[in-house]
């Protein structure tokens, strides 16, 4: 019981949280007692809103009274539901009731700060100029700007981005039942949040999806690979630019003789790209870079694990390599996926 109605007062946080005019509002110490003691309830305002709608609106065409929709109640039920797993970070999740976005909390601190201190402006500045990036898209965020005792004791997360859901159309599909889905990172290194300091939160079956592993190739011709390797080389390029390491390629892929319907821009792997043996349509992005190198809590963590494989050996990790070796790892390990013809 506690953990539906925690999952509803968040949903509804986040809901009012896109309905309200966040220029409206102002800081109080009244506001801000009234807030220390919310413990599911959460107060939400967006966080550059002019921005993130100039990303939806601009440049990946998203339909604002659209977008809006996603987000309203109908016959008094909630727009967002939750999914039953966590992330390794012990991240929630919604879904919109009709799978076109999906809301990630981002409940540590290294990882929200980095994204709105360091990523946001060069991740719009990037997305505004490369109409075929596969980088998510992170259409807004949402915060809580007074601390309360749900954030502090971390039932209520008091961060939250709301992207696009690449498995949309999904449900719609006559063959959904064919379709799958791969979150793909370079297999070799060593994870030291499943390996070395699991949550006690996160269930067994997120942390044995961790590394999955893509057993078949993509076909295509030269000139498509030539495109998607420029793409990625892109991507990769500005994610290494800004210090980012382990990330990863979700991969979904379904039968060719399916349409399902895209949100916005249409750009080959968001529709979903055809492999030439005519089995399979594939769409791709890149997720979860939010682990930067220079934060203080990877340093920590640096220093923990080189210290811990001084006595375990466990091998290379992905928060102890660079940003440049991390994204060669991850051209080759794509690489690995596809066959030219």
């Amino acid at each position: 019981m506690t953990g539906s109605r925690r999952h509803s007062a968040l949903a509804k946080s986040i809901q009012l949280a896109l309905f309200r005019d966040p220029k409206a509002f102002r800081k109080s110490l009244l506001g801000r007692i009234l807030a220390f003691f919310s413990i599911f309830y959460i107060r939400l305002i967006r966080y550059r809103d002019e921005l993130f709608r100039k990303l939806r609106n601009d440049v990946w065409e998203i339909d604002e009274v659209e977008y809006k929709a996603c987000f309203l109640s109908e016959k008094k039920t909630l727009p967002l539901k939750p999914m039953g797993d966590l992330g390794l970070s012990g991240s929630t999740f919604f879904s919109t009731s009709n799978n076109k976005f999906l809301v990630k909390s981002l409940p540590r601190h290294f990882e929200h700060s980095f994204f709105r201190e360091d990523l946001l402006e060069p991740y719009y500045e990037y997305m505004s100029t490369h109409a075929d990036s596969i980088l998510v898209w992170i259409t807004d965020y949402v915060y809580a700007p007074y601390r309360t005792i749900g954030s502090i004791l971390k039932t209520t997360p008091a961060h939250h981005i709301i992207m696009e859901n690449m498995l949309v159309g999904k449900d719609e599909d006559s063959a959904k039942d064919d379709w799958e889905t791969y979150d793909l990172k370079p297999i070799d290194y060593f994870y030291p949040e499943r390996d070395l300091l699991p949550d006690p939160l996160v269930s067994e079956e997120t942390l044995n999806r961790l590394a999955d592993k893509f057993e078949d190739k993509i076909h295509m011709r030269q000139s498509d690979y030539e495109r998607f390797r420029k793409v990625l080389e892109a991507d990769t390029r500005f994610l290494q630019s800004a210090n980012a390491v382990d990330y990863s390629l979700f991969l979904i892929r379904y039968p060719a003789s399916s349409n399902p319907g895209v949100v916005g821009k249409k750009n080959p792997w968001r529709v979903g790209f055809q492999s030439l043996d005519g089995k399979w349509k594939y769409r791709a992005v890149i997720l979860d870079f939010f682990w930067a190198k220079h934060k203080l809590h990877a340093q920590a963590m640096t220093t923990v694990v080189q210290t811990f494989n001084v006595i375990g050996r466990q091998g290379p990790m992905t928060i102890t390599t660079t940003a440049d070796e991390y994204r060669q790892k991850f051209l080759d390990m794509v690489d690995e996926l596809l066959e030219v013809h």
